[in-house]
């Protein structure tokens, strides 16, 4: 490890903030120790006749655990208030803000310069990464925080530093004397929009390519790698040539012209549409990194399929890596990697070689997993689909072509370290049969109607490529005060199996005016008994706020969780512009008059 000044860095100035892994990293993947802040949930299994009937209150007594289910803390109540709130015996400090130093280097007087060498925004996927063994393992690590996009309100009409804004951040934090800090050091680190990249596996791309952009989850590997997940790639696109003309693939992975308000095409050749140097199919992947070597080039694991990843979980079964994604639209496909083999070594990658596959569920609560393989049922020469890479390429066609089943806005997926069954958080939709702005195609089948608040659903394999599903959560059908939510997009389980839930209720909705939109308040972050269905909120956003990642260092004492866009344009609240950006919030407050910043939250017991 290489030493670093400690102390947490200065924010830039407003106009400057807008303009082979390790044998620990391994060890250090896995499950976290049931004690401390996590230890409030049960790790029961699903009802009987579900994905699973194992006795949770059994599992509770062999571990030692008596007490009932998320006894260890107090819910809060919904808020509308401009501030984090957690239960009583808890603190929230902020930590990591957008626009923070992450090296020991001076700031830079050009906006987008300084801003690849700050904490970006728009706070996502997290992942915390030990940089220790032992006990020193759960005071000094790595966070590494995916930046899903910018505001241009809170920004400034920027693309170059919006561009800087997106992607990745690696930053170095300790704890000392129950505060955490930030660390200047040579791993802090950036992958941003110009950051260069190779791919690896079915696709190539002569010459590599450059850029991350619009990051939301991030995921680990068992070899110690992240994986980040590229999500709205589409709206970096656009073009002011009117002769430009879409094709069937440029609707239904949602390119158009206008770029969706986010000028990049004007600065960057790479993202206009018009143009030869753009080529959309450079995005939409998984990207694996080494968090602890800031020289390592990112790769796009092409294998894993092109399409808006709302993130990527990894698991394992028969000695093989199994990745969980999301095509995280109204309307996206559920989708499952599996590897040929668990081999990892130099130059070789269990994500380069393997079957990926999209779900189909059927309303009785079966489904099959359906290949995405180069001459299964439809995808064949004949039929216009020329090799695998075009299969992956355009896996949202692919699926589309096998029937998969559109769903109501998918977006992550979390695995029970318990007993092992999958969940899926389903954001809400309106019905549609596919995603927004796709024009045609209504023969792919959907799973129900219209659901405009969002649920879990949960899962198990079954022989050969099947499943067995069911509904674990319908939110805003929960009864009671302390359990109201809506718009689930953020799943993460502790090592006790408690399932932590993260709301992402758009702007548009956020605080009413229906019943439910006000019962549910701001955004928050509940813990659910996967045995039970019991649910209590734990915590709650500042208003215009999502709660996105969260994760926790291995003794469990501490919970890291992402608040992303605090200030964002609400219907109830309004909206932020250059003259007034604090319109809707001024969280985190860290200055006097300073504008909203997204940043990570340390959230840890006051006493016990």
């Amino acid at each position: 490890m290489r030493d670093g000044a400690s102390g947490n860095e200065e924010l830039s100035n407003g106009r400057e903030a807008s303009g082979g892994p390790s044998r620990r990293g391994v060890v250090a993947y896995g499950a976290l120790a049931a004690t401390g802040l996590l230890a409030v949930g049960a790790p029961g299994a699903a009802a009987a006749d579900g994905p699973g009937a194992a006795d949770g209150s059994a599992r509770r007594r062999a571990a030692g655990d008596s007490r009932p289910p998320l006894s260890q803390f107090e819910p809060v109540a919904a808020s509308e208030a401009d501030a984090v709130t957690v239960p009583a015996g808890y603190r929230a400090d902020v930590i990591a803000p957008w626009g923070q130093r992450i090296r020991t280097s001076g700031a830079d007087a050009d906006g987008s310069t300084a801003q690849a060498r700050q904490v970006g925004s728009h706070h996502h996927g997290i992942r915390y990464v030990p940089l220790a063994d032992g006990a020193a393992a759960s005071r000094h690590g790595l966070l590494v925080i995916g930046h899903e996009g910018a505001d241009p309100a809170l920004l400034g009409d920027d693309s170059r530093t919006a561009m800087a804004a997106q992607g990745v951040t690696v930053v170095e934090v300790r704890e000392s004397g129950g505060t955490w800090r930030t660390v200047g050091s040579a791993l802090g680190r950036r992958i941003t929009a110009d950051t260069p990249t190779r791919f690896s596996g079915p696709v190539a791309v002569d010459g590599g390519s450059r850029g991350v952009p619009a990051v939301s989850g991030v995921g680990v590997t068992p070899w110690g790698t992240c994986l980040a997940a590229e999500e709205d790639f589409h709206a970096c696109f656009g073009t002011d040539d009117p002769a430009w003309r879409r094709t069937e693939e440029d609707i239904r992975y949602g390119l158009s012209a206008t770029g969706f308000g986010h000028p990049w095409h004007r600065s960057d050749p790479r993202f206009d549409l018009s143009r030869p140097e753009a080529d959309p199919r450079h995005f939409g992947w998984i990207v694996e990194f080494d968090p602890r070597d800031p020289s390592s080039a990112p790769v796009k694991r092409t294998a894993l399929g092109r399409f808006t990843h709302g993130g990527a979980t990894v698991t394992g079964s028969a000695g093989r890596a199994v990745v969980y994604s999301t095509d995280a639209v109204d309307g996206g496909h559920l989708y499952k990697y599996v590897s040929a083999d668990g081999r990892h070594a130099p130059g070789r990658s269990p994500l380069d070689d393997g079957t990926l596959y999209v779900a189909r569920l059927r309303a009785d609560g079966t489904g099959a997993w359906l290949p995405l393989r180069h001459g299964h049922g439809p995808l064949t020469r004949k039929a216009g689909w020329r090799d695998q890479s075009d299969v992956l390429v355009r896996a949202r066609l692919a699926a589309d072509a096998l029937g998969a089943t559109a769903l109501n806005r998918p977006e992550r997926v979390a695995v029970s370290p318990v007993d092992g069954h999958v969940y899926l958080a389903l954001a809400g939709g309106n019905g549609t049969a596919r995603c927004s702005d796709s024009g045609a195609g209504s023969a792919v089948p959907r799973l129900g109607d219209a659901d405009p608040h969002g649920r879990v659903v949960r899962w198990r394999e079954t022989a050969g490529d099947g499943l067995r599903w069911e509904e674990f959560l319908s939110a805003g059908d929960q009864r009671s005060p302390e359990a109201a939510f809506l718009a689930p997009k953020g799943l993460w389980f502790d090592a006790r199996g408690t399932l932590w839930i993260s709301t992402g209720i758009s702007g548009h909705a956020l605080n009413g005016p229906g019943a439910a939109y006000r019962e549910a308040g701001n955004n928050a972050l509940l813990a659910a008994d996967v045995a039970t269905g019991t649910v209590r909120r734990f915590l709650t956003a500042p208003r215009g706020a999502e709660v996105t990642g969260v994760d926790a260092t291995p003794d469990g004492q501490t919970l890291f969780v992402n608040i992303q866009h605090p200030g964002e344009r609400t219907a109830r609240w309004g909206a932020p512009d250059a003259n007034d950006p604090r319109a809707v919030s001024g969280w985190p407050g860290l200055r006097p008059g300073d504008r909203p910043r997204s940043a990570t939250v340390v959230v840890r017991r006051t006493a016990g």
